[in-house]
């Protein structure tokens, strides 16, 4: 039986996930900063809308969404919020706000944005193909950590003397991160 070459074993898987990581990495840097603005939709119109809005106690997400019909919104409500003297609304490709006490506000319509928002669904896709791809990508990526801690052999980088002090810190760090600021 051949013996298993590691070196070539790990350049391999690499250069396979190289576009998969790539993507995974930009997606997950969008969806890092999501609600500082909108990386999978752009804005296409603003309108400027005047309604009369209930008492705030009567708002919830029924009126919002029968609200969001009168407008002429039709696609998928997702929730409702009153903040700040500003009642939201968030539809799938339309955000509505408006000033609870004038009535006065804006319906600002948004299309996704080609490549960023299939690349974002990277991370939000629940089909079970993506479910098992996305496993079969996990194994891949433990293999290939598996398979550059054997690659350099005996010596002061090596596994065995140094390899090994950094895989510890690099599973420390984000533990560290998530107790004091998560």
């Amino acid at each position: 039986m051949k013996k298993i070459n590691f070196r070539n074993l790990h350049r391999d898987l690499g250069y396979f996930y190289i576009g998969l990581i790539v993507s995974f990495a930009f997606s997950g840097l969008m969806m890092n900063h999501r609600e500082s603005w909108h990386p999978e939709k752009y804005s296409t119109e603003t309108k400027a809308i005047e309604v009369k809005l209930p008492a705030e106690s009567e708002i919830n997400d029924d009126f919002a969404e029968d609200l969001g019909k009168k407008l002429g919104i039709d696609d998928k409500f997702r929730r409702q919020m009153t903040k700040k003297g500003t009642f939201k609304i968030s539809f799938e490709n339309h955000d509505v706000e408006i000033d609870m006490e004038t009535g006065k506000g804006e319906i600002v319509s948004f299309i996704k944005t080609p490549i960023i928002s299939q690349a974002m669904k990277l991370h939000k896709n629940t089909s079970d193909f993506w479910i098992y791809y996305s496993d079969i990508f996990a194994l891949s990526l433990i293999t290939i950590a598996l398979t550059g801690t054997i690659m350099i052999k005996a010596g002061k980088f090596s596994w065995k003397n140094r390899g090994w002090k950094l895989a510890v810190a690099g599973v420390v760090f984000p533990l560290l991160f998530l107790i004091l600021f998560g």
